[in-house]
This record gives C-alpha cells, structure tokens and sequence, in this order.
C-alpha cells in the first residue's frame, strides 16, 4: 500500500483497499465501496475532519495508482459521498 494510506482495520471482512486498483479486498467493488463507507461514517460519526484526512490521503495515494483516472471522478469516490455538517455561524 502506498504510504499514508493504511486502511483502518485488520478484520478478514475489513473491506480494505487493494492497491494499485484500489478496489475492495473483500468485495471487489470500487474502494472505498459501499460496505466501508458506512462503516468509516460510523468510525469517525464524532470526528468527521480526521475522516477527511484519512480519506484525503488515500486519495492523494490513488491518484497516484489511477493516473489514467479523471481528478474530479477520484475526488467524488474517495471525498464526494461524505455528509457535510452545517456550518455554524
């Protein structure tokens, strides 16, 4: 796996990435797929900035691996399905 992004788990259905495809080890879907996205939002429900940065370096890492891949597509796989909070004022 490439540097700063290790996945975060060990458990045989982890649903851990696969690199340099970044596909799901457990499913074979696209990572993270639909499995490990519930379960970072439940991991992370109190702390949504460091799931930004995990989820971030992960991204920096397949764009590198996915370099035929368009940047805004990697950015809605990887980013775009994470719930923004409201901001407040």
């Amino acid at each position: 796996m490439t540097p700063g992004a290790t996945p975060s788990g060990s458990e045989p259905d982890e649903h851990a990435p696969l690199t340099p495809d970044w596909t799901c080890g457990t499913c074979g879907d696209e990572w993270p797929c639909v499995t490990k996205r519930s379960r970072l939002l439940r991991e992370y429900r109190a702390d949504r900035a460091s799931l930004s940065v995990y989820l971030g370096s992960c991204l920096a890492a397949a764009t590198h691996d996915l370099h035929t891949a368009s940047t805004p597509s990697l950015q809605d796989r990887f980013i775009g399905w994470v719930p923004r909070s409201p901001r407040t004022s």
